[in-house]
């Protein structure tokens, strides 16, 4: 089953295409993962055993106790806290853990993933993550939905460039009424317009008008009289796209802002004092060597 292509936005607004792990590949990442925590237990009860049998029984109790917590719930958390969101069978595969908005796992994640991961996983082996992964749409776990992270697929090919829109029917597109229109037809005119370079031309022109016809039977208004099938397919996808992409970013909260740093209050100059009298201005002396009253 191919990987599902998943729009998302990140917390800049950006749009991202991401495929999204599928159930059999998480499972087999999860075998393997259990294979490495498994090995390790091993291990580590044989050398309890070794070392600790001599030992008074209630502290030989705790130690185990004590490692396999470590072992089960440290082994995911610092692998996919510091290797941001990888574990070595998400390695093996090539499948990542990220938030929802697309940035990197982070501890707090890593941490509520790997508890809810120990009672989904390992309690009640596995039946509870694999039923809400079927019935999420995004695949996620138990600990996914808690965490608010996905698994995606980076070995997924890349999914092809959004088709442009044509600047003589970018006014029509504006107006046109989508809803109807499934995502099925919009993926065949999508194949259809990224293949049709490599078509016969009279194949391109009979698949280009059975596929505009069952376009426009889902759209309205219809286009005008003159447009060619292509252009008109490439522009409902590009409107589809383009709406789309608007719904994602008002549905991503804005980032917080600083607030504003406030003005000091104003404060009043002190009114001015008057002079003493030593300090006063000298008489001015009139014309003719007398002394000026004040």
């Amino acid at each position: 089953m191919a990987a599902q292509p998943e729009a998302m936005v990140t917390g800049d607004a950006v749009a991202l295409d991401v495929q999204i792990a599928q159930l059999p590949v998480r499972v087999l990442s999860a075998l393997i993962d259990l294979a490495v925590v498994g090995t390790g237990y091993v291990v580590g009860v044989l050398l309890w055993a070794l070392t600790l049998s001599g030992f008074d029984s209630a502290l030989s109790a705790a130690v185990l106790v004590v490692f396999t917590v470590v072992t089960i719930l440290g082994y995911p958390v610092v692998m996919e806290t510091t290797t941001r969101g990888r574990s070595l069978g998400k390695m093996a595969l090539g499948l990542r853990v990220v938030s929802d908005d697309g940035g990197p796992e982070r501890f707090r994640q890593a941490l509520f993933r790997a508890l809810a991961g120990f009672v989904e996983l390992w309690t009640l082996t596995g039946g509870p993550a694999v039923i809400c992964s079927m019935l999420s749409a995004r695949g996620k776990r138990i600990g996914d939905v808690f965490a608010g992270t996905m698994v995606i697929s980076e070995r997924a090919p890349k999914l092809p460039a959004p088709v442009p829109m044509p600047p003589a029917l970018a006014w029509w597109a504006a107006s046109l009424q989508l809803s109807g229109l499934r995502s099925q037809q919009a993926e065949l005119a999508r194949q259809f317009l990224s293949r049709a370079s490599q078509l016969e031309p009279t194949v391109r022109d009979q698949m280009a008008y059975r596929i505009y016809v069952d376009v426009l039977a889902q759209v309205s208004p219809p286009p005008p009289a003159d447009a060619p099938p292509p252009l008109v397919l490439a522009a409902v996808l590009a409107e589809r796209h383009r709406r789309e992409l608007a719904r994602l970013r008002a549905a991503t909260p804005p980032p917080a802002q600083a607030p504003l740093p406030h003005a000091p209050p104003f404060t009043p100059a002190p009114p001015p004092t008057h002079a003493p009298p030593s300090a006063q201005a000298p008489p001015v002396a009139a014309p003719g060597g007398f002394i000026a009253p004040d």
